[in-house]
């Protein structure tokens, strides 16, 4: 089963580190495969949220996931959008923005380091946004019972995701502006720019997530009408199903790109080559899409039921840190660590739970047998 499923993801490691190789020697080959195992460690619970929203899916876009979407992981986030966001901030046509990345080196690191605000006030806001949904969502499985239980109870005033979202853009933004301010000005823009691209990280998760939820609901409401009249129904079950999963794929595809934003980021602390750069997160994203899969295809998160909780707080906290990171620099190792502790600690709760429940089963069975 793991060599099936991440067969691919074994044989793009090989053709990785063997061009990284042929790129620039053996010192690219180490470089290539820092940066598969940084972004290993990053995603790791971005495996695990798209575990959850992927077994919706029939096999069918799970491997549309695996292929297309791989595509728009590795060439569209790893090469495509440092490319893009320099042509941005510079100014530049993306022919000019790839002779740049390729000739001058430092120069292309500092106008995407340049970027960095723009890039984390996007990324920060949807991963925020989707945080926030999760924990003022009423749960028959609570993990963190004395925290959540009040939280779903806050859940019930409508919009207060967006509306403590958009606190933490403004406080964000005005402590950006004040920090500008005292330096004389010269980065004024920068708490525009960190407002602008936040509004519109939030804009982007609404539309994609509840064009995602309102199909989904309709496949919902379609199914339980088709079971109770034992009948045909109406309209097109095959059309909305492949409506809803469509924008559910395109709901996974901007998640992992907010995801992908630290990775890229990261990265430049330890390479400004882009070739390395999309080699090495190429070869990661792999596996963290391989990884997806076998999760949903084993029932992982069925079995071990705090894990999609530890994933969320893993995304609370990256959207902080990545918030921060608009003034202060945080090492990637912390960024990594934080997100590895909280899936391990909800993996182990669960493993305790699931323990706790055989030992109540067994003394169960054990009562209810009768004595000779």
């Amino acid at each position: 089963m793991i060599l099936k499923t991440f067969r691919w993801a074994f044989a793009v490691t090989a053709l990785g580190l063997a061009a990284g190789v042929l790129y620039d020697g053996w010192a690219a080959f180490g470089i290539v495969a820092i940066l598969a195992v940084l972004e290993i460690s990053l995603s790791f619970d971005n495996a695990v949220v798209n575990a959850g929203i992927l077994k919706k899916m029939n096999t069918f876009w799970q491997k549309i996931f695996l292929t297309v979407g791989v595509l728009v992981a590795v060439f569209g986030m790893r090469l495509v959008f440092p490319v893009v966001i320099v042509a941005i901030t510079a100014k530049l046509n993306p022919y000019d923005a790839v002779q740049l990345a390729l000739t001058d080196k430092s120069r292309y690191q500092q106008l995407v380091t340049d970027a960095h605000p723009a890039i984390a006030a996007f990324g920060g806001m949807f991963l925020l946004m989707i945080f926030l949904d999760f924990i003022f969502e009423d749960r028959d499985i609570k993990w963190l019972a004395w925290l959540e239980r009040p939280l779903a109870k806050l859940g019930k005033v409508d919009m207060l995701s967006v509306c403590i979202a958009l606190l933490v853009l403004l406080i964000t933004a005005f402590t950006f502006a004040t920090h500008a301010h005292q330096h004389g000005g010269a980065h004024v823009d920068k708490a525009q720019t960190v407002l602008i691209s936040g509004i519109a990280g939030l804009i982007t998760y609404m539309v994609v997530g509840g064009l995602s939820g309102y199909f989904e609901n309709r496949l919902e409401d379609e199914e339980e009408r088709e079971e109770a009249e034992r009948s045909g129904g109406t309209g097109s079950p095959v059309k909305l199903a492949g409506q809803a999963a469509f924008f559910m794929f395109l709901y996974l595809e901007v998640l992992d790109a907010s995801f992908s934003f630290d990775g890229v980021i990261g990265a430049f602390a330890i390479t400004n080559d882009i070739v390395l750069m999309a080699l090495g997160l190429g070869i990661g994203a792999m596996y963290v899409r391989s990884l997806t899969v076998y999760l949903v295809r084993q029932g992982t998160l069925d079995d071990y039921v705090y894990l999609e909780h530890g994933a969320h707080y893993a995304i609370g906290a990256l959207a902080v840190i990545l918030m921060v990171t608009i003034q202060y620099q945080i090492n990637e190792i912390i960024t990594g660590l934080v997100g590895v502790v909280l899936i391990g600690w909800s993996f182990w709760s669960s493993v305790r739970r699931n323990k706790q429940l055989a030992a109540i089963e067994g003394a169960t069975e054990t009562d209810s047998v009768p004595v000779p």
